[in-house]
């Protein structure tokens, strides 16, 4: 009977302390050996040089169906139909967010006055060059013309904070800094096998970052595309303490019932 007891403390124990979670701490951006500014720099270029076709060498190319936002900063008027500017209380001045136009299958798009331009297949930059020349020549003194392709976004999943969709607004958008904007890694997150899914169909291309070192800040495969997958997975400690709490949960019950069996045996023997 004695052992009995002395094996039912120990076993209920063991499930109290594992039913109890450790925080995991990420350590980010180590750097493993110890290597000079003037040395990093060499290999983040030689390894981006290595390859022509990488993220690192390529922007993206405005295709049909894709929503340009374009805006005149020196005179919104002209691109925005003669909207009224909306107050921006923060800077203190008038702005206006810029008219959308799409993209139609020729890889046209329509814009006031200047009408139907050739733009499928141009980066963002030779979008806006194109757009600011035609404008120039045509009707505006001194334009200065910001497209922005609105429909490119990613999707991030995992052991993020803010897991979600997010806009691609800036060229060369980083895994590091789409993390950021999702509001970085939770305590459960495995910081060195971050995997990113580039492209949608059956040729679908996987890219593992690790996040643990340094070099990964340079690697032009975290440069992300439009319609890229990121998931980030649990780490093994907090896979370990879900299978443990998990069997807790499964176990309690059946102490509760042994628990209450052994109070009746020994109510019964004496």
């Amino acid at each position: 009977m004695r052992h009995l007891i002395i094996t039912y403390l120990i076993l209920a124990g063991l499930i109290t302390f594992s039913s109890c979670s450790n925080k995991q701490y990420q350590v980010l951006f180590e750097q493993k050996n110890a290597q000079s500014d003037s040395s990093l720099k060499k290999n983040r270029l030689t390894d981006s040089l290595s390859d022509k076709n990488s993220p690192a060498f390529t922007y993206y190319r405005i295709r049909p169906q894709d929503i340009l936002q374009v805006r005149n900063l020196q005179n919104s008027k002209y691109i925005v139909d003669d909207q009224p500017a909306v107050l921006n209380t923060t800077s203190g001045g008038n702005s206006s967010q810029g008219q959308t136009y799409q993209v139609d299958q020729n890889g046209l798009v329509a814009l006031p006055v200047i009408g139907r331009i050739p733009v499928g297949g141009l980066t963002r930059a030779e979008a806006e060059k194109t757009i600011e020349d035609l404008y120039r020549a045509k009707l505006l003194k001194d334009p200065i013309i910001e497209v922005t392709i609105t429909n490119l976004k990613v999707t991030i999943l995992g052991e993020v904070k803010a897991p979600g969709n997010f806009p691609l607004i800036k060229d060369k958008t980083t895994l590091v800094e789409l993390i950021g904007a999702a509001g970085g890694l939770t305590d459960k997150a495995n910081e060195k096998n971050i995997k990113i899914v580039h492209g949608t169909d059956r040729n679908a291309k996987v890219t593992e970052i690790n996040l643990n070192e340094i070099n990964s800040i340079y690697d032009p495969n975290s440069v992300l595309r439009n319609g890229d997958i990121i998931y980030v997975a649990q780490n093994k400690r907090a896979v370990r303490n879900d299978n443990l709490q998990n069997f807790s949960l499964l176990v309690q019950p059946i102490l509760l019932v042994f628990n209450a069996l052994l109070i009746i045996f020994t109510f019964s023997r004496r």
